[in-house]
């Protein structure tokens, strides 16, 4: 779904609506009721969008018109999907951190 982002470091809302069919008033409804979508705004106070956030409209379109979520419902699911990349962030550091604890006993053992 995402294939058919322009490789631009940022578009502009009208861009943003062409590319996921979806009209302006619903990109600037939606931002009202997802806080994690936060478009950047020019000093003109032009919307710019970036390809994460062209991501989250093109996720947040699928759960609300494919897989039909409330955006309650869709509001929730993104929450879980977030806590769950940070827990398996933490595990991964986590498991970084016992490595580097287990060479360091390693080393130590054998200086002993």
């Amino acid at each position: 779904m995402t294939t058919g982002i322009p490789d631009k470091l940022y578009l502009r809302i009208g861009e943003v609506s062409a590319t996921t069919g979806l009209p302006t008033s619903v990109l600037r409804y939606w931002e009202s009721e997802f806080t994690s979508l936060a478009p950047k705004k020019s000093s003109s106070g032009q919307r710019l969008y970036t390809r994460k956030d062209i991501e989250l409209v093109s996720e947040i379109k699928n759960l609300l018109y494919a897989e039909k979520l409330t955006i309650e419902g869709a509001r929730k699911r993104l929450e879980g999907k977030k806590k769950y990349r940070k827990s398996e962030q933490s595990n991964d550091i986590l498991a970084a951190l016992l490595e580097d604890v287990r060479l360091e006993l390693r080393t130590l053992r054998d200086q002993l």
